[in-house]
């Protein structure tokens, strides 16, 4: 492999890292003009529109349909939270009512202590209180910075409609400026890699969305076994956790369930550690063979990008590491990678 080539892979690595941060809402956006382009000629086929036309009609349905989803979403979720927080005094009783309870049950306990024993209970409530402490203060600091994103998540979404309006009027020349930048003879190699590199890229998000749905489906059903109020919401907060691999379900679940416990309520926090185990065991099977399938690459291939990526680069890598190996993939397919070694 000429030194050429290892400059164009390493800056094609770098862009594809700033398109995943900074670029993010327009990489959204083109996958969106991508999909709906079929709609596009749809319209300008049968309705004889132009191309302006058209794109704004299917962007405009895009939106509208996008807006009335998180409404509907946002109407449920705002009533079921104000649900809940009307029950959060009656949860604070409850807990102090068992906290005094196992308090003077201590007491009595403690006078009955050798010295030894005494302080070695001292360090374990020490050490248990030092936990709870930081194990809140995780808590706040995390709600309030997604407080503090709330105007940054505004902006991302009127950058990425503009994006994807813009992307649409101008999908069918893209693709032409692109395969102007190389030679004659190479064009049909590019055409196959963009090609394959659709379908993958299609393939990759419909894993994530059956992986998402799944981890709902079965959230929700442990959370009606469990008889947990509001199960529509917190399945949906889980899954929105979950694609976040700093956190995982395990910020939602492990604390909860340890309160549960807490408040002398075993059965629920016991199945939430359970439905948390579950949960996590379940999506490490089943997400490289699903992964693995879609994107046309091997299970054990989609579990290694998936680890280095996010070894190398954090949360970016678990999207940036499989779309290395896509991107790999689609070209050796259209021939340009034929790495042979000699001895």
């Amino acid at each position: 492999m000429s030194i050429k080539t290892l400059v164009l892979i390493a800056v094609g690595l770098f862009l594809l890292y700033l398109f995943f941060t900074v670029g993010a809402p327009f990489m959204l956006a083109i996958i969106i003009a991508i999909f709906l382009e079929p709609l596009n000629q749809l319209f300008i086929s049968k309705f004889r529109m132009n191309r302006l036309a058209a794109a704004t009609v299917s962007s405009s349905i895009f939106t509208l349909l996008l807006l009335g989803l998180f409404g509907l979403l946002g109407v449920k979720l705002v009533g079921e939270l104000i649900a809940f927080w009307d029950r959060v005094p009656g949860y604070f009783q409850d807990a102090n009512g068992f906290i005094t309870l196992k308090m003077d049950q201590a007491k009595a306990l403690y006078d009955h202590l050798s010295p030894e024993a005494v302080v070695q209970l001292e360090n374990s409530i020490t050490g248990l209180t030092s936990y709870l402490s930081k194990m809140v203060s995780s808590l706040s600091t995390t709600i309030v910075a997604f407080a503090s994103g709330i105007p940054g998540m505004f902006i991302f979404f009127i950058v990425f409609i503009v994006a994807v309006y813009m992307f649409s009027f101008s999908l069918d020349t893209m693709k032409g400026s692109i395969l102007s930048i190389f030679e004659e003879s190479s064009r049909p190699q590019v055409n196959d890699v963009l090609n394959n590199l659709k379908r993958s890229i299609f393939g990759f998000l419909r894993s994530q969305f059956i992986l998402s749905a799944m981890t709902y489906v079965i959230s929700l059903i442990g959370l009606i076994i469990l008889d947990i109020k509001y199960p529509l919401a917190i399945a949906l907060l889980i899954v929105i956790v979950d694609l976040m691999p700093i956190l995982g379900t395990g910020s939602v679940l492990v604390p909860w369930g340890t309160y549960l416990l807490l408040t002398g309520n075993a059965y629920g926090g016991v199945g939430l550690i359970i439905l948390f185990v579950f949960i996590t065991v379940f999506r490490r099977i089943v997400e490289p063979k699903i992964l693995g399938d879609a994107v046309g690459i091997g299970a054990l291939s989609a579990l290694i990008s998936l680890y280095v990526g996010f070894k190398l680069v954090g949360v970016i890598g678990v999207f940036l590491g499989p779309l290395v190996i896509i991107i790999y993939m689609a070209a050796r397919k259209a021939g340009l990678f034929q790495i042979k070694i000699r001895l």
